[in-house]
């Protein structure tokens, strides 16, 4: 790929390393290709890692990260192989060990933080069993290891860590359960820590804590780290240097100073300029004209007020409050965004919009065709079809959001089916309208989800939330499960699509960085209440709550907005 010519590429220059020089770097890797069958997705990578230094790798979706930490493990899946180059770990050769060797370095001289807990632990077994696993392969048995059990989860930041460590991972929260595999990572006092997007699936503040013990610990053991990552901030505020990756190369590397502030290469510039946490709004958005909280119903689309949804817990003889006095509107024609951690009552209050919930009490009065001011939980039958057809939702994984087994063109047209739209020929020719809309070819129709991308498979969503003729969509996370460029694409698309359409949004997230980006107005929900609400302008600038100061100060790479 052409780049400038100043910049730093590990494959034709010495790779860059914190190392004084006077001693070999502990991972030297050079000239390393790896290839899936016949296809090369890894070129010619070099690549050093000091002792005790954080190296951060950052790219899209296929640009070769996780490959790399894959080879350097001898962990490549299916048909994955090493075709060629050395790595070296403190000048053994990985690349020519055997699988025997192999086993006996991972773990005791190379470990791996993977990225979703949710699937790297066993539900079966108890947490502490699991940790205990990597203590046996050293050779520790009975109370030692029981102790050291404890000793790890402690750590690691594990609370009641004797207690925790008889429970299963359902039982744990997502931070807690990265805490886990923190510790069994550590076991064995690696000297290399991989760290596979170790906090992707975390909210900010979360993810903050995670890796601000993560660093210590590893710190605390002179343990080097390469941490994998899609986030330009988080890397920036985490490592001592950047690798940035494309289709399989290293195409530049340097400080996060050098790489945020001097980007040299066309493909990290676009990183950068996408980057919501790294890069200030050039542009302030102008809400609708009377705020969050004051507009009359004429004006909005939706009015919440003093929302209440209460589930009864079993054996715990009371009840958990997840929507605790709600009260807030979305303008016609805007965007309001709900913020704030997991558990902090987003999610509840959409469902209940959306109808999939009844609220304990107050209510949530809807303003559109055929339901104007229509409280959701008293409609009837024939009203609550209605405000289904113009309240739709677009959810957080487009993997899991579309029937893999229906094509294209047939995920589109099922609402204009359900709701009895039009016949089979006005049918087909609305969902080539809708596919103009969203930017996508309109040969799509007849693939499968399956064959798309991550991002197409989004607009494909957003289309089939479109077909229907609503006036607001319920955005539930709609853009955090993709790489950064491509929500760039899809933020613009829907930026797109409400100045064209005038259709509203409610925008749930955890990225303060994104909402930024997107919204008018902002609601900050902690623990089911109202923590503050208002312009998203006034909310940055000058944020009234203590949790929203906290909010915002977790956002990765908010040192380098420039």
């Amino acid at each position: 790929m052409p780049q400038d010519a100043d910049t730093t590429r590990a494959s034709s220059s010495p790779a860059l390393s914190l190392s004084d020089g006077s001693r070999p770097p502990l991972l030297r890797v050079r000239g390393l290709n790896v290839s899936y069958g016949d296809t090369p997705v890894v070129r010619d990578v070099d690549l050093d890692v000091a002792r005790g230094e954080r190296v951060a790798i950052v790219g899209q979706s296929g640009s070769g990260k996780s490959t790399v930490v894959a080879a350097l493990l001898r962990l490549l899946p299916g048909a994955g192989r090493i075709t060629g180059g050395t790595i070296q770990l403190d000048g053994e050769d990985l690349a020519a060990a055997g699988e025997a060797r192999m086993r006996a370095v991972r773990g005791s001289r190379i470990a791996l933080v993977p990225q979703d807990p949710g699937t790297n632990l066993n539900p079966a077994m108890r947490v502490g069993d699991q940790v205990a696993d990597a203590l046996r392969a050293d050779g520790l048995r009975g109370a030692a290891v029981r102790r050291r059990v404890v000793e790890l989860l402690d750590e690691a930041g594990v609370p009641e860590p004797e207690r925790r460590a008889r429970q299963f991972p359902h039982e744990f929260s997502g931070g807690m359960r990265q805490r886990v595999l923190i510790a069994t990572a550590l076991a064995r006092a690696p000297e290399l820590l991989l760290a596979d997007e170790p906090t992707s699936a975390l909210d900010v503040t979360v993810q903050r804590r995670i890796l601000d013990h993560l660093v210590a610990l590893a710190e605390a053991h002179g343990t080097a780290m390469v941490l994998v990552t899609h986030d330009l901030g988080l890397a920036a505020d985490r490592a001592d240097r950047v690798i940035v990756m494309l289709d399989g190369q290293i195409v530049e590397q340097g400080t996060p100073e050098q790489v945020l502030r001097a980007p040299q290469h066309e493909y990290t510039r676009r990183l950068v300029a996408a980057a919501p946490a790294v890069v200030a709004r050039t542009e302030e958005r102008t809400p609708p004209a009377g705020g969050v909280g004051d507009r009359g119903e004429d004006d909005a689309v939706v009015t919440v007020r003093d929302l209440v949804k209460e589930y009864r817990v079993r054996g715990r003889g009371g009840v958990l409050r997840a929507a605790d006095h709600v009260t807030f509107a979305v303008p016609r024609g805007g965007t309001t965004a709900l913020v704030g951690e997991s558990g902090s009552g987003k999610t509840t209050v959409s469902r209940i919009l959306l109808g999939l919930e009844t609220p304990t009490s107050g209510e949530a009065l809807v303003h559109v065709r055929g339901a104007e001011g229509r409280s959701i939980a008293g409609a009837s039958r024939a009203q609550r079809r209605e405000l289904r057809r113009r309240v739709q939702p677009v959810f957080q994984d487009p993997y899991a959001s579309l029937d893999p087994t229906h094509t294209v063109e047939r995920v589109i047209d099922e609402p204009l089916r359900i709701f009895g739209i039009g016949d089979r020929a006005s049918r087909a020719a609305r969902v080539a309208e809708l596919l103009d809309q969203v930017a996508l070819p309109r040969d799509v129709a007849q693939r499968h989800p399956g064959a798309l991308s991550g991002g197409q498979r989004q607009r494909v969503a957003i289309a089939r939330a479109l077909a229907p003729g609503p006036e607001l969509l319920v955005l539930d996370e709609a853009v955090s499960a993709l790489d950064v460029l491509v929500q760039e694409q899809i933020l613009d698309l829907l930026a797109d699509l409400q100045e064209r359409l005038g259709v509203s949004y409610l925008f749930i997230s955890h990225d303060l960085a994104v909402v930024r980006g997107i919204a008018d107005n902002v609601v900050v929900l902690r623990q089911g209440r109202v923590e503050e609400q208002g312009s998203v302008d006034d909310v940055f600038h000058a944020p009234r709550a203590d949790y929203t100061r906290d909010l915002l100060g977790a956002i990765p790479g908010a040192a380098f907005a420039r």
